[in-house]
């Protein structure tokens, strides 16, 4: 058997790169997280892990509303800085990035995304750095993306080259 340290452990679980948003009295930002996942079928639910710390974090907690859409091959290393690297506290993450406005009010981000899923938010859960919100799908699109291969973490690292920044739940 060959040791391993926690951080090789996880570095085995599979994860996909998404874009999350909010948007509250006329707030809108928008982050990458790793961190989506459908937890019932129906109805169709699921949850986004959150650093505490974003400014997506202090909308979503205001609004009880997100939206996620993972991320294409497509997208490239200047594409997925924008969001997950800038804050939305001093830089306007969405000036001159393809969205619309959806049902919700959250903006759902057309450049670079396969699809996107507008969520209510019902539950939450303190996991220490991060919250887990939870909720129900109330809308979904889906975006025609010549190529459209969902781009996973692992796919991020070795192909595109990039780093975790401080504050993801994996790095």
């Amino acid at each position: 058997m060959v040791e391993k340290t926690i951080a090789d452990g996880l570095g085995f679980i599979t994860y996909g790169l998404y874009i999350v948003t909010s948007s509250h009295d006329g707030r809108d930002n928008a982050m990458i997280v790793n961190t989506v996942f459908q937890v019932t079928a129906d109805p169709a639910r699921v949850a986004i892990s959150v650093n505490k710390e974003s400014l997506t974090h202090e909308i979503i907690t205001k609004s009880r509303i997100f939206a996620a859409m993972p991320l294409a091959q497509t997208a490239d290393l200047p594409f997925i800085g924008r969001f997950g690297f800038r804050t939305g506290r001093n830089f306007d993450k969405l000036a001159g990035v393809e969205w619309v406005r959806g049902p919700s009010g959250c903006v759902l981000i057309k450049q670079h995304t396969l699809s996107s899923l507008e969520v209510k938010v019902e539950q939450t859960l303190d996991v220490g750095t991060h919250t887990l919100f939870v909720g129900p799908v109330q809308d979904a699109l889906c975006f025609h993306v010549p190529n459209g291969i969902p781009m996973t973490y692992e796919y991020y690292h070795t192909v595109i080259k990039g780093k975790a920044p401080k504050g993801a739940t994996h790095s």
